[in-house]
This record gives C-alpha cells, sequence and structure tokens, in this order.
C-alpha cells in the first residue's frame, strides 16, 4: 500500500475548495455562531500532548461552554474518572479543537483555538449545579470558528436510525475483558448508575 505524503499529491487529489468552505470561517463569535453554540449541550474536545491525541466528550444540561467575551469562551470541568488525558495535554500544549453538536441537526460547529486551565474560584462558581463547582475551567481562546459539512451526519442516520445501542457490550465487560477479570463486570454495571448520579457535578 503506498501513502500519501505530499501536500501538493493530496490536493490534486481533491481539488480546490469551494467560495462557501472558506469563506464561512469568523475569527470571533458572530451573532448567529453564538446561537449555535450556546444551543449546544454536547461538544467533542481534542487535545494534543507528547503521549499523542485525546478526544473527549464534553456536555452539561445547558450550554457547554460559556462565553467570556466574543473571543474567549470557558467550559467547566467537572470531576470524573480522574484520568486528566485532556487537561495534562492543555498544560502542555495549548492547542483545542471542540466540535459542538445539537441533537436533529446534522451540521455541526467546530472552533479551533488555545486553551489553559484555571482554578479561579469566580470563574467556577459560575457555573455552579446543585451547590456544586467544576474543579477547574478551560479557557479557549478562539482562533476560527466555522461550519462542518451535514454529509457524515447524514451517512451515518445519526438522528433518524433510531436507538442501534441494545446489542453493544456494556461498560462493566469491556472493562473485564481488558483487565483480564480483574476489574468490572455485572456488578460495575449494576453499580454505575449510583455512581453517575452522585458524581454528575
Amino acid at each position: 500500500m503506498q501513502y500519501i505524503d505530499d501536500i501538493n499529491e493530496l490536493e490534486a487529489l481533491y481539488g480546490t475548495p469551494g467560495a462557501a468552505a472558506t469563506r464561512k470561517v469568523a475569527r470571533r463569535m458572530t451573532p448567529l455562531y453564538r446561537k449555535w453554540i450556546m444551543t449546544s449541550k454536547l461538544c467533542v474536545l481534542s487535545t494534543v500532548g507528547p503521549e499523542g491525541t485525546d478526544g473527549s466528550p464534553r456536555g452539561d444540561d445547558g450550554p457547554a461552554v460559556l462565553e467570556l467575551d466574543p473571543g474567549t469562551l470557558a467550559m467547566p470541568d467537572w470531576r470524573g474518572n480522574n484520568r486528566l488525558d485532556s487537561l495534562r495535554n492543555i498544560v502542555r500544549d495549548p492547542r483545542v479543537a471542540l466540535m459542538f453538536v445539537v441533537p436533529g441537526s446534522n451540521n455541526v460547529v467546530r472552533v479551533n483555538g488555545k486553551a489553559r486551565l484555571t482554578a479561579d474560584e469566580g470563574l467556577r462558581r459560575r457555573f455552579e449545579q446543585r451547590g456544586k463547582h467544576p474543579a477547574t475551567v478551560i479557557v479557549i481562546e478562539i482562533a476560527e470558528i466555522y461550519t462542518q459539512c451535514a454529509r457524515a451526519l447524514m451517512r451515518a442516520g445519526t438522528w433518524t436510525d433510531g436507538d442501534q445501542s441494545a446489542e453493544l457490550p456494556t461498560v462493566g465487560q469491556i472493562l473485564a475483558e481488558v483487565s483480564n477479570g480483574e476489574e468490572g463486570g455485572e456488578r460495575y454495571d449494576a453499580e454505575w448508575g449510583v455512581r453517575a448520579a452522585a458524581t454528575m457535578w
């Protein structure tokens, strides 16, 4: 198998992007991009670090991010499994990408930029949920915002093909498989709902 390792060769295969593909890019929040992002309760945060890349889903019961100003977003980091993969990456390499989704829409909005972490109490309090605050907040300096073509979600039938999760393995089963039975299993799955509810915020 031959691989493409030359940009000119790559561009020759695809051709020149159309005007809409290049002109849709904004450098700061606009009224319509703001409306889209503030409607999104779920986004994927992508980071890069010395050990490689990381993609992490981030969700809330309101907007996934807060706008600090037209060029800056803030994202709460609620306590989870404490792996800290994304946060470790941000501390060492500020480059981030976010992909915002809204159920029912086949379009997504993407944000690229640079991020830093803060444990500033005042900012953490702005995300208060049920008396709790995130451990840290990711502050993102926007470099570019743009829409992503809907074809991928359309091909996947993301919002039209219904629930396809019935035959999926559980997390407990996967954990038992990769740990040779030392972790996970039915008990892990049975207790997960209680653990999740207790640590949601």
